[in-house]
């Protein structure tokens, strides 16, 4: 016959003992190797993002010179900005240009992340040809296309009278607003398309193969796997690109500064070539700050509508 021993019932509500001294000691250590561990990158944002963005703040209370003493003009600055007519103007057409570039870049993007979705022989080479225009920066892709739509040097135009499809020259960035819009448009397409094909084509390797297995033997045809696993599953990476997009195109700039120069007739000017202008034009940097903080206050509100009404979708 065996004594067994048996734990005393603790006392409801009793206090537990304090931790020992070393695990005490190991947790202040855990604790400490992650604050040092932050510490640079806290440090880069505050220097980089925290800083800057209070000067811009404070700059868009005063009237700032860039030569000279800055002298307190509040609220000069934002109502300025808000009775501007180009400002208006241009938030018009950064908002029609958002949602053109918004929509096409991502169907075509999406289209491009299905068609390479599937391992098989010679994909790894597409998918890099997609890609490879993510390689030439922004404002070297913005002369590449200046050239070739010049109607002086580009071949374009000369392309397209040969195949009888344009009958003499045209003026493809500044012609009119809407082959201006275009050629920006196009160029936007050709950039960042594999780009954002990448981040669908990761989204879209993440669900599960024995997903659409289960779903093909219960017969489901192509279309009805689409809508019912593949977007279903894909709305936290719709979530992410369709934020990236917007925010891209409400903050363009390079395009329309290279291609068309806001023009004809200020048609193509987006908001921050207003800032720009403003700011280095003019030598008016506290009203381009005063635009810029209105900017980022619609900038934060779309993205927050935006990630709102994504996520009740997705629940």
């Amino acid at each position: 016959m065996t004594a067994t021993t048996t734990r005393p019932a603790q006392v409801a509500g009793a206090r537990e003992p304090d931790p020992p001294p070393r695990r005490h000691r190991a947790r202040r250590l855990r604790a400490l190797t992650g604050i040092v561990y932050a510490t640079p990158l806290a440090v880069v944002v505050a220097v980089f993002f925290v800083v800057p963005l209070g000067l811009v703040a404070w700059m868009s209370l005063h009237r700032w010179p860039l030569l000279g003493k800055p002298a307190l003009n509040a609220p000069d600055n934002y109502t300025r900005a808000v009775d501007s007519d180009l400002l208006r103007t241009a938030a018009l057409f950064t908002l029609k240009y958002t949602v053109i570039t918004t929509v096409l870049l991502f169907v075509v993007a999406f289209g491009l992340a299905l068609l390479v979705q599937q391992r098989r022989r010679g994909v790894g080479f597409f998918r890099t040809a997609y890609y490879l225009p993510m390689a030439v920066g922004f404002a070297s892709a913005s002369l590449l296309f200046l050239g070739l739509l010049s109607d002086e040097i580009g071949p374009v135009d000369d392309l397209l009278s040969w195949l009888g499809l344009l009958d003499g020259h045209v003026s493809w960035t500044s012609g009119s607003p809407e082959s201006a819009l275009g050629s920006a448009v196009l160029l936007v397409l050709w950039r960042f398309a594999g780009f954002t094909m990448l981040i669908l084509l990761t989204g879209l390797q993440a669900i599960p193969v024995d997903v659409y297995e289960a779903a093909r033997v219960d017969g489901a045809t192509r279309w009805q796997a689409f809508r019912g696993i593949t977007l279903p599953l894909m709305r936290p990476t719709i979530a992410l690109v369709l934020t990236i997009l917007v925010t891209g195109s409400l903050l363009a700039f390079d395009q329309f500064w290279i291609l068309t120069r806001g023009g004809p007739d200020n048609s193509t000017t987006s908001v921050v070539m207003v800032i720009y202008r403003e700011a280095f034009v003019r030598f008016d940097l506290g009203s381009a700050a005063g635009t810029s903080v209105v900017l980022l206050v619609a900038l934060v509100a779309v993205s927050a509508v935006q990630l709102g009404v994504l996520r009740r979708r997705s629940t």
